[in-house]
């Protein structure tokens, strides 16, 4: 099992150019969003036939705050004219659709809002997600995202077999 982290306050921008530097769209994303697809790419960046279409590939994103830092932002846009740029980013599912997309992932997509950490919680849900027989492998994360600067990140590539 991979494992990979972002500390707080880290420089997104920086990460994204050592990481990826080819994707645009990744200025556009909430922070939300950002930290799944810069951890996502820290994971499986060297993947063989990497942006070849699988549906044995599922997502599942646990957090505490959702996409509260965005919702802010959105809040504050609305004093004037609201921002349909912002907007898009109001549902914490956005940011596993962002990894399913850019990786053409077609397998379970799953974003979950807990109360807190809950490890055991988590890790039954990844089980769950693999009693689907077309489910070999899951991105796992735990994004926590509280402001621009300030986030808890973990996420870990898990296969079928370390689950059994």
């Amino acid at each position: 099992m991979k494992q990979v982290s972002i500390p707080s306050g880290a420089s997104l921008t920086e990460l994204y150019r050592k990481w990826v530097g080819d994707y645009p769209k990744f200025f556009k994303m909430d922070t939300l969003s950002k930290l799944g697809f810069l951890l996502t790419e820290m994971l499986v960046r060297d993947e063989p036939d990497r942006f070849t279409f699988r549906e044995d590939r599922a997502v599942l994103v646990f957090s505490r705050e959702g996409c509260v830092a965005n919702d802010r932002h959105y809040a504050e846009s609305m004093k004037d004219f609201p921002s349909p740029a912002l907007f898009v980013y109001t549902l914490p599912n956005i940011v596993s659709g962002e990894i399913s997309i850019r990786n053409k992932w077609g397998g379970e997509s799953s974003d979950y809002v807990l109360a807190s950490y809950d490890e055991a919680r988590i890790w039954d849900l990844v089980r769950q997600a693999f009693q689907d027989k077309c489910t070999q492998s899951a991105l796992v994360a735990w994004i926590d995202c509280t402001s621009d600067n300030e986030w808890v990140t973990n996420a870990w590539l898990v296969d079928k077999t370390e689950m059994l």
